[in-house]
């Protein structure tokens, strides 16, 4: 039987039906970066609104404190500059990347989160603090505005974090292989991002808020 069909002219053999329908998996160029991008707009939608809540309730004090009693503007310095150095480290690691060192880029994204971690843990810090003096969420609009925006960034943070020491498992794992590449990419579009969405705390924030 397999005489005969072989015999029959326009015939296929069972090696080039299977090249002919094997479906390979394909992955679009640059389409892992664009989905990422459409996550950090979303992102932005979410911490535009945030940024409009506490405009509308960062005066509201309900007699209680305001943030020119609370806010510690050298220790929120200190933290801003944690968080700077840190997008300055990533870029380094990116370098490295680009140059196919993997131990260069392993050792920046182990900078970088070390600069991270101190960042978390001077915020976590500030707001045991501030919880500490009776100066919680649900002490006034001011504060429950205040802890939704900064807190949302800090989890973004621990976040970006968590994907940094994944990544650098991966990394030492398999190498800078092109998958890396482009999760490195991506991480490195998100911390940059949460550094741009800090200077705008640091600034709507603290800034203005020790303002009388």
């Amino acid at each position: 039987m397999s005489e005969l069909k072989a015999s029959m002219p326009g015939a296929l053999s069972a090696d080039e039906v299977t090249a002919r329908y094997l479906v390979r998996e394909h992955h679009p160029e640059n389409g892992t970066l664009l989905g990422f991008w459409i996550y950090l707009m979303s992102d932005c939608l979410i911490f535009a609104s945030l940024f409009a809540t506490y405009a509308v309730l960062g005066r509201n004090y309900a007699g209680g404190p305001s943030g020119a009693e609370l806010f510690d503007l050298s220790l929120i310095a200190v933290n801003t500059a944690f968080l700077l150095m840190s997008s300055i480290t990533f870029g380094f690691a990116m370098i490295s990347a680009q140059a196919k060192n993997t131990g260069k880029t392993i050792l920046w994204m182990g900078v970088t989160g070390l600069l991270g971690l101190a960042f978390l843990s001077l915020e976590i810090y500030e707001f045991y603090h501030l919880i500490h003096e009776g100066a919680g969420p649900q002490r006034s609009g001011f504060l429950t505005s205040f802890f939704a925006l900064v807190g949302t960034h800090g989890l973004h943070v621990l976040f970006g974090f968590v994907w940094l020491v994944t990544l650098m498992v991966q990394l030492k794992k398999h190498g800078l292989t092109g998958e890396n590449f482009r999760r490195l990419q991506c991480l490195s579009l998100f911390w940059h991002f949460l550094d741009v969405v800090w200077i705008g705390v640091f600034t709507f924030v603290y800034l203005l808020g020790v303002l009388p």
